[in-house]
């Protein structure tokens, strides 16, 4: 599995995925900073990254679309880059051994508690 943070996200989530093992990188170091959403969609798609995100609506929408997609993750709190970091350690805990194809991964704070929710996309 390899990864993609987008911009809205704090740059050390990187570093928590490769920690663990994962080939991962930012939408800063790719030069897509900037760039629309259905840009980044067809990079994600092209080099099979499942996306990191805060920006659940627009991705949610666009992923909803695709017959086939390698996963999004979104951080649903807007939180300050340690909380991103530990949400994010959350997901890739709750992963393990998930094959995210079409899945989709919510992450949210409860209290101190992070809680992670699972879906499909597109739902039929």
């Amino acid at each position: 599995m390899r990864f993609l943070i987008d911009e809205c996200l704090h740059e050390s989530l990187v570093e928590v995925a490769q920690a663990a093992g994962f080939d991962t990188a930012h939408v800063n170091h790719l030069g897509l900073s900037g760039q629309p959403d259905w840009v980044l969609a067809k990079r994600i798609i092209r080099d099979e990254f499942t996306f990191v995100t805060n920006n659940g609506a627009d991705f949610i929408q666009l992923f909803g679309e695709m017959e086939l997609h390698p996963g999004l993750i979104i951080l649903v709190p807007n939180v300050v880059p340690a909380l991103q970091r530990a949400l994010f350690q959350a997901a890739l805990q709750y992963l393990a051994q998930r094959d995210l194809v079409n899945a989709v991964i919510e992450v949210t704070l409860d209290g101190k508690m992070a809680r992670c929710a699972e879906y499909e996309l597109p739902t039929g």
